[in-house]
């Protein structure tokens, strides 16, 4: 299963991508400037929305190119992928480190990083590696 120290290596990975503290000064990896992936533990609202079902492990925050894509991932995989109130209508998710592969992480990783790098860079990127 994946850990931090998987995170920052794929999201360091990929072109123009820095990691700066989160407004609560966790790890947060960006592509000039703009979140695409980041720590996310559960807050006490998240807690009690989530009751029973909250998980205690490690906790990714991913963007997502869009609300269809996060609902498939939450309808595909709802022991690694889940949501909370706060994100809703928000093209996020909240993924169980502990739970996805390292495979299927870089995937996620890389995906948030197309989300949200501009696209030029998006569109090299993609002609290099294709």
């Amino acid at each position: 299963m994946a850990t931090w120290d998987d995170v920052r290596r794929i999201a360091l990975a990929l072109p123009e991508t820095g990691e700066r503290g989160s407004h609560d000064d966790l790890p947060a990896w960006r592509v000039r400037d703009k979140l695409f992936v980041w720590e996310r533990p559960l807050r006490r609202a998240d807690l009690d929305a989530l009751g029973d079902t909250a998980p205690d492990g490690p906790i990714l925050g991913a963007r997502v190119p869009d609300l269809g894509v996060k609902e498939a991932l939450l309808a595909d995989d709802p022991e690694i992928y889940f949501t909370t109130p706060h994100f809703e209508g928000y093209p996020a998710v909240l993924v169980r480190l502990d739970r996805i592969g390292v495979e299927e992480l870089t995937e996620l990783i890389t995906e948030a990083w197309y989300a949200r790098a501009p696209k030029r860079l998006a569109a090299a990127h993609r002609a290099e590696t294709e």
